[in-house]
């Protein structure tokens, strides 16, 4: 059996790790047939004072919010921002993360110290104070300015996993064997980078659940993205003053946001399992 068949068997057994694959295909889905599933434009306010936070309906599957808004559409039209949000950052931030790791790790002792001091002091101060302060210098955060500065704060962890991977890779024998033919750094970190990747695909999943969440609470702070424009965090805040008279408003997009990040930390989960080679029968 390969190694890929035998890693998804052990995927497939973990059934935490179906589940979270099904939610987050449901939640992907919905996200890129948004414009098909909507039954309302998510910015329409066909009345604003007589549907002003309208209970559950045929007309409207999951009620109107405080300016009579479809909630249903725009949940969906959220799902892409948090989605974009989620993956994009988690990404680039993997991509950040792993190339620190694999310079510390592979560099000498003055670089591996230097790149991993710079992690400590970045991991002491506060990343959401830090993102905060950087949203405040626009009046409008564009979506690609929110992926990079999430991202550029969300590398931190990952470099120094991936640095202790390749500390330990290094006196493998496969590496040993590259040093002997001459094979320089750029040579062993090729051989590397396929037995990094499960590291990194690994942190990319469980970051994206932690993302979506950061995003969200951005949004609810009024950073990020602002209205009209729907996103789950925003909705929860717009939500908040019907909090006991329509509930669905802020419910729904709560119960989507939770759900979602859930889902992908079961995804996480299973896939570290699954690419853990001791778990191997």
């Amino acid at each position: 059996m390969s190694p890929a068949l035998a890693m998804w068997h052990r995927f497939r057994a973990n059934r935490a790790a179906l589940a979270g694959a099904a939610l987050v295909a449901v939640a992907v889905a919905g996200a890129v047939l948004a414009p098909l599933l909507a039954t309302w434009d998510p910015l329409a306010m066909p009345d604003p004072v007589g549907l002003q936070g309208a209970p559950p309906s045929l007309a409207h599957f999951l009620g109107t919010d405080v300016f009579s808004r479809d909630v249903f559409s725009r949940l969906l039209f959220g799902a892409r921002v948090s989605l974009t949000v989620g993956v994009a950052a988690a990404l680039a931030g993997a991509v950040l993360g792993g190339g620190v790791g694999i310079a510390a790790g592979l560099g000498g002792p003055l670089l591996d110290t230097v790149l991993m001091r710079a992690v400590d002091v970045l991991l002491a101060l506060p990343r959401l104070l830090l993102l905060m302060a950087a949203f405040a210098l626009w009046q409008r955060v564009p979506l690609w300015a929110t992926v990079v500065l999430i991202a550029a704060t969300g590398w931190l962890e990952t470099s120094r996993l991936v640095r202790a991977h390749v500390k330990q890779l290094r006196t493998s024998e496969f590496v040993t064997a590259s040093v002997a033919l001459g094979g320089g750094r750029r040579r062993i970190a090729r051989h590397l980078l396929p037995h990094v990747a499960s590291t990194l695909a690994v942190c990319a999943s469980l970051d994206v659940g932690g993302i979506i969440l950061l995003e969200a609470a951005l949004a609810f702070l009024g950073l990020g993205t602002q209205p009209p424009a729907p996103s789950w965090g925003n909705m929860i805040l717009e939500g908040r003053p019907l909090l006991f008279s329509a509930p669905w408003v802020a419910l729904a997009p709560g119960v989507a946001l939770t759900a979602t990040a859930v889902a992908f930390n079961l995804v996480g989960d299973g896939l570290r399992d699954a690419l853990d080679p001791r778990a191997a029968r």
